[in-house]
């Protein structure tokens, strides 16, 4: 991409000090997620955490999961992360993320703290976010984001999922009434065969259109899958592959994005308990 052309993208993140932008607006985490197109409000996963609080009430042990996400290949829109959860026979399904994202002009902070639980065939979930934005020669903003999340296994193969982020809409700044983005997600996932999951999800932030988002999951062999999906609200594509070993799960994806080129993403997850073979 033409060095132009990353320098008004960079701009245009820093142009309003306080604008809430970056990964305040709830991007999808984890590599398989993205891999499908950001439609993860339906997986039940430990990056779940992030995507939908309500997904890590299916989690039986304790997993730890890290991400790298970059960008279009500019060093300051990368975003890097760590996640833990753990389940508990009392409190329900607790988790903590730390995350940040930017450089050294402009950088956001994200300490999250999450609580699910499985009432039968419904899981809900809560998580509080306190965020802070900074940049270099203006200072720092505080502010705290609640969110809210709910699964649902429809059917024994149809999952249904929804989340609201920063339901409380949080205030960043008094100029223009800056605050973070409030973001809505709906989505099914269908296990379709054995080996073949389908998703879709439609996502509503306050100030932009509804996006639709959508991908499939090809699992070759227990250890190896493959998946791809897209997103009408960035106009791109993607596709990941992760692999299995023991208790890790390795994930890789690509998202392609015809202006701006192409993003990287990478995560490791780790579950302290073996998974039974089936």
């Amino acid at each position: 991409m033409p060095r132009l052309l990353r320098l008004c993208l960079l701009i245009s993140l820093l142009y309003n000090p306080f604008s809430a932008k970056g990964q305040m607006g709830n991007a999808t985490v984890g590599a398989r997620g993205v891999s499908l197109g950001g439609a993860a409000v339906t997986l039940p996963d430990v990056w779940a955490l992030s995507n939908n609080p309500a997904g890590i009430a299916a989690l039986k042990s304790l997993e730890l999961g890290a991400y790298a996400h970059n960008r279009f290949s500019i060093k300051e829109l990368t975003t890097v992360g760590l996640l833990a959860v753990y389940p508990t026979a009392k409190y329900g399904t607790i988790g903590v993320e730390v995350q940040r994202f930017g450089g050294e002009l402009y950088n956001e902070q994200r300490l999250g703290i999450g609580l699910a639980h499985q009432l039968g065939v419904v899981r809900l979930g809560l998580k509080a976010d306190l965020l802070q934005v900074r940049v270099k020669e203006w200072g720092s903003r505080k502010a705290v984001a609640l969110s809210m999340g709910l699964q649902s296994d429809l059917l024994p193969k149809l999952t249904f999922g929804a989340h609201i982020y920063n339901l409380n809409q949080a205030k960043l700044a008094q100029f223009e009434d800056e605050r973070v983005p409030t973001v809505m997600k709906i989505g099914l996932s269908y296990q379709a065969a054995t080996k073949v999951l389908l998703v879709l999800e439609a996502e509503k932030e306050l100030a932009f259109p509804v996006a639709v988002k959508g991908g499939v999951e090809y699992r070759v062999m227990p250890a190896l899958g493959l998946r791809t999906g897209f997103n009408t609200g960035t106009r791109s594509g993607t596709a990941g592959v992760d692999i299995k070993f023991k208790q890790f799960q390795v994930a890789y994806a690509l998202g392609a994005q015809n202006q701006l080129g192409m993003s990287n993403y990478l995560s490791i997850g780790y579950k302290l308990e073996k998974e039974k073979r089936p």
